[in-house]
């Protein structure tokens, strides 16, 4: 069936709007790119656009040999590793009951979670709950507060309730425990919705910052987006890169070492979501529509 005119400019004028927000996306990181690997002359003089001029490494080498960053990798990589671990593993034991139509009185407990999406404790007696299990300072901080996303949650509860009830039932004739029925039937069939959750939270790990400035005292702790927030603010990027590393910095300005951090941290979610895209759209939609 062919498409009708009007069809052909509505497709049209959808091209020409994603286009449009999706170049302002990836224009100012393929900027940022650009930035940090250009010479001094061409970012002072600002001729630098979407393409490196004069092709200086130095900017990384100071980045990484000359900052804090590679200890923020390593703890950025430890709070997301574990902490989408948690989240995916408290996630599936709060949607998988919720969803099952034997289960005494889930419709309460699902109106109770939602409540918490309209009404939270606020910042204050949050930090004060946190202090007194003497989680400050540790990231158990950003773990425990944070186990489910209600959202998140509703979506993957959605999707075990739009599961066929039949493949349930023959599961059960063949003698399947509910636990077993869970992790060799349910969970295999619902990779889609899970790759698409494991991304929400995995990006929400890595770019945490104002949880970590409020419950982490000890710089050592600091992940990478407090480091790189940290260094974008900082006047004096060159004395503290010369501090940790002693050579000569007349080949690096502070844009492109600021460049460079803002980039490196982004790479790591721009890797992994190529590999979960197959699973994201068709995930969320199914977790969200049915139910």
């Amino acid at each position: 069936m062919k498409d009708t005119l009007g069809e052909k400019w509505f497709y049209a004028f959808n091209y020409v709007i994603l286009s449009i927000i999706g170049l302002s996306c990836l224009l100012p990181l393929v900027h940022l790119f650009a930035l940090s690997l250009s010479n001094n002359a061409a970012i002072v003089s600002g001729s630098v656009t979407l393409w490196p001029i004069g092709w200086n490494i130095e900017s990384y080498d100071k980045l990484f040999f000359g900052t804090r960053i590679l200890s923020g990798f390593q703890n950025s990589l430890v709070i997301t590793i574990v902490g989408t671990v948690l989240n995916m593993i408290f996630t599936i034991c709060c949607a998988y009951p919720l969803s099952r139509k034997f289960m005494y009185g889930r419709k309460f407990f699902t109106l109770a979670i939602i409540f918490t999406m309209l009404f939270s404790g606020g910042l204050i007696p949050s930090y004060l709950v946190v202090k007194s299990l003497g989680l400050i300072d540790t990231y158990g901080a950003l773990w425990l507060p944070a186990l489910v996303s209600v959202y998140n949650m509703l979506v993957m509860r959605s999707f075990f309730m739009g599961l066929p009830e039949e493949i349930e039932e023959a599961a059960r004739m063949d003698g399947c425990s509910e636990v077993g029925l869970l992790l060799r039937i349910i969970l295999p069939l619902s990779m889609p919705v899970m790759a698409a959750l494991v991304l929400f939270y995995a990006v929400s790990h890595w770019n945490s910052f104002f949880n970590v400035m409020i419950y982490i005292n000890s710089t050592a702790k600091y992940n990478v987006a407090v480091l790189v927030q940290q260094m974008i603010q900082s006047q004096t990027v060159l004395q503290d890169v010369a501090n940790q590393s002693p050579e000569d910095l007349n080949s690096v300005t502070e844009e492109s070492i600021k460049a460079a951090g803002v980039f490196v941290m982004t790479v790591p979610m721009l890797i992994v979501y190529p590999f979960l895209q197959k699973y994201f759209v068709k995930g969320v939609l199914i977790g969200s529509v049915k139910g």
